[in-house]
């Protein structure tokens, strides 16, 4: 049984955001026992990776990695070393298209903290992921058409295979968490 849950906010977020809450407040309705992280990333990406590192190395290893945009990034990433169940509201993904619109200064939509994005961080970044998906059985795909930064098209390409759920319409911010929340306990096995 799933004992930890390990949530990653998106670029320029943090732990604040509305389907964290929504997630964590379900979650702990339906079981007692799992612990929930949703931790505040670094802006820098290295230490980002490194928050994410410690987290796994300090808690129990039956994980279910989740993450929006840039965290289903990371979450992909490791849900692909520890070969775990996967949950990933519209991800990013390889090789992080259009990426370079954030070199440079950029702030923290929650935090307001200012940051700088560098080519060195992008090309950090883009190690993390292979070319392909390739814990498909594992990983649930949660999609909205109407997803403004990011093309939900590519994404089915590059996740092939894996479970995937498409709504159509809604936006970046993936409006029908809610609505998602027993296809996510279902699909956890929780």
């Amino acid at each position: 049984m799933v004992k930890t849950i390990l949530y990653f906010h998106g670029f320029a977020s943090s732990s604040d955001s509305e389907k964290a809450k929504i997630m964590k407040k379900h979650i702990s309705k339906v079981s007692n026992e799992i612990k929930i992280f949703t931790p505040d990333l670094s802006n820098k990406f290295k230490e980002a990776n490194s928050q994410i590192q410690k987290l796994i190395d300090e808690n129990k290893k039956d994980f279910v990695f989740m993450g929006s945009s840039l965290g289903g990034y990371y979450a992909n990433f490791y849900g692909s070393i520890y070969n775990s169940k996967v949950i990933l509201i519209n991800p990013a993904i390889p090789p992080l298209k259009g990426f370079e619109e954030y070199l440079g200064e950029n702030e923290n939509y929650s935090t307001c903290e200012k940051f700088i994005v560098t080519k060195e961080d992008i090309k950090f970044l883009r190690t993390l992921v292979p070319k392909k998906s390739n814990n498909q059985n594992n990983t649930l795909i949660l999609l909205e058409s109407g997803d403004e930064v990011l093309n939900y098209i590519e994404t089915t390409k590059y996740f092939q295979g894996s479970n995937i759920d498409i709504t159509y319409g809604g936006n970046h911010s993936y409006e029908s968490i809610s609505m998602k929340m027993k296809k996510i306990v279902k699909f956890i096995e929780i």
